[in-house]
């Protein structure tokens, strides 16, 4: 296998330190090639987990001072001999320094080689790779705990407690019908049944918190909607933090849709500022209007902005008719200017009361959104699945389970129980990596940034 290497930190023009990692066998004698220890020691000489200062050197000249440190396999993150060269953070030198690693025997590494190595080596399971992303992508405290107790192999040991009774099952099933004659204890349908429905259980609590954790590692798409002039921009201005969004005391100021990410407590809303929604000769208006109504269709959450300061307008009753108390968060604005409000109008729906003027309210706002979105209960020491894959593995697995849950109650012959049951495994066993094709682990590690 090649020795490979990549730049592990974000590419940018200057940083204090870059870190390039190489691996594979001819890891130690590359490095040889090109550094030069100051205590004259050779790399080859080091023992694994030692550091040790000196030159990076090409053709007798210095490229940079740095420090490299050796891990020695199986030891190490890929379990293959690893090498790790810190120098400082130019973007010129860092690569000036992997082209020579390259010029001396190393390739480039692929996005998420090193990792893929690691599983490959039996260092990671194909689960607690994928949290690695989970971890390097987590936006908040809650999916930094969920990730971690993922890279801490809580979603394998639950597969295989499932895996474990599924197999328990299947072998007393497969000696009963295959030996007949033999001195066998009757197969307890009960007790197959009770094994089928805890499976199903497991896992339909597993996919159940996949889409719970979704909203913490990916944010939510949120749609910021009402008419003209209610505040629209300066809501999205408070929930930033700075003024992103042109505010003004014309009407129809937003003639586009301003999109941003701002955190609300644990949650990342990916915000999109939109036109005020009215009927308008703008014909530039109008396209915004269009872009508006676009992307309230597909917005996850809705945060609707009225104007507390006066009566409802007719076009404002038009708007509250098009909501959903289910994805819909009133916000009632302006309330530094009193209030002129009925608000029995907005019953049913989630409501707040600001002043994005003077930014109060935004805790009162944090807790609707949470309450809305299901998470204010959501534990983070729940475990959550990293990928979309694992959740279709797992979903798999439960229709093969249901299939011979129903063959069974249904008083299908054991044989048919049997082989509906079987086809939960292989599933089960694409999603730990223990069963996964070349295809699988090129799709996961395709998402890996180079260098991890």
């Amino acid at each position: 296998m090649n020795t490979i290497c990549a730049i592990s930190t974000p590419a940018a023009a200057a940083g204090a330190i870059s870190l390039i990692r190489m691996s594979g066998e001819d890891a130690v004698s590359i490095a040889d090639g090109v550094f030069s220890a100051f205590s004259a020691k050779r790399v080859s000489d080091m023992k694994g987990h030692t550091c040790a200062y000196g030159r990076i050197i090409d053709g007798g000249k210095t490229v940079d001072d740095v420090l490299l440190t050796v891990f020695r396999a199986p030891k190490s993150y890929t379990g293959e001999d690893t090498v790790e060269i810190s120098c400082h953070g130019g973007s010129y030198v860092t690569r000036r320094i992997l082209g020579l690693l390259v010029k001396n025997g190393a390739v480039p590494a692929a996005p998420g080689e090193f990792t893929k190595r690691a599983v490959l080596n039996g260092k990671l399971t194909l689960t607690q790779a994928e949290a690695v992303m989970d971890i390097i992508s987590s936006e908040g405290e809650r999916a930094l705990i969920s990730a971690n107790n993922m890279r801490e192999g809580a979603v394998f040991k639950r597969i295989t407690e499932v895996r474990e009774k599924l197999v328990a099952m299947l072998g007393s099933l497969a000696a009963w019908v295959d030996y007949p004659d033999d001195d066998i204890p009757s197969v307890d349908e009960q007790s197959i049944r009770l094994t089928l429905c805890d499976c199903i259980d497991r896992l339909s609590a597993l996919i159940k918190s996949f889409d719970d954790g979704i909203v913490f590692r990916e944010g939510v798409l949120t749609a910021i909607v009402g008419l003209p002039n209610v505040g629209k921009s300066s809501v999205m201005n408070m929930l930033l933090g700075f003024d992103r969004s042109i505010v003004t005391d014309i009407e129809g100021t937003t003639r586009d849709v301003v999109e941003e990410s701002a955190r609300l407590g644990d949650i990342v809303l990916h915000l999109c500022d939109t036109a005020g929604l009215r009927e308008t000769n703008d014909a530039v208006e109008s396209i915004g209007v269009s872009l508006s109504k676009k992307t309230l269709s597909s917005a996850r959450l809705v945060l609707a902005v009225f104007d507390i300061s006066r009566e409802l307008f007719d076009s404002d009753k038009e708007l509250l008719y098009s909501l959903s108390p289910k994805n819909t968060v009133i916000i009632l604005n302006k309330s530094d200017l009193g209030q002129k409000l009925d608000t029995e109008s907005f019953k049913g729906f989630l409501t707040v009361v600001c002043s994005a003027k003077e930014r109060t309210g935004t805790d009162e706002l944090k807790s609707a959104v949470e309450k809305l979105l299901c998470t204010d209960g959501f534990s983070s020491q729940e475990t959550v699945f990293a990928s979309e894959r694992q959740k279709s593995c797992a979903s798999r697995a439960c229709v093969s389970l249901k299939a011979a849950l129903d063959a069974l109650n249904n008083g299908e012959t054991l044989d048919a129980v049997t082989a509906a049951a079987d086809g939960a495994l292989s599933p089960l066993l694409e999603l730990t990596g223990e069963k996964a094709s070349e295809a699988v682990l090129n799709e996961v590690f395709s998402r890996f940034c180079v260098g991890k």
